[in-house]
C-alpha cells in the first residue's frame, strides 16, 4: 500500500486520466474530489458487494438451514 500525505487542495494523479484531489479538511473528515472517466467504476468500501475470502473483507453470513426433527 502507498501512502500518500496531500494538504487541501493537493493532487494525486493516477496514470493519464485520473486525479484525486483534496477539497476539505474539517474535524478528522476527509473530502475528496474525484476526476476520472465515466468508464472507470468508483465505489466506497461499504458498498462493494462481499467476497468470501477477500482480503479485508469479512465473509458474507451464512444462511442458517434447520432440519425437523
Amino acid at each position: 500500500m502507498l501512502v500518500l500525505s496531500r494538504k487541501l487542495g493537493e493532487k494525486i494523479f493516477i496514470g493519464d486520466n485520473i486525479c484525486i484531489t483534496v477539497v476539505d479538511i474539517d474535524r478528522g473528515k476527509i473530502r475528496l474530489g474525484i476526476d476520472a472517466p465515466r468508464n472507470v467504476p468508483i465505489y466506497r468500501q461499504e458498498l462493494l458487494p462481499l467476497k468470501a475470502g477477500a482480503e479485508g473483507a469479512p465473509a458474507p453470513p451464512q444462511p442458517s438451514v434447520t432440519t425437523p426433527e
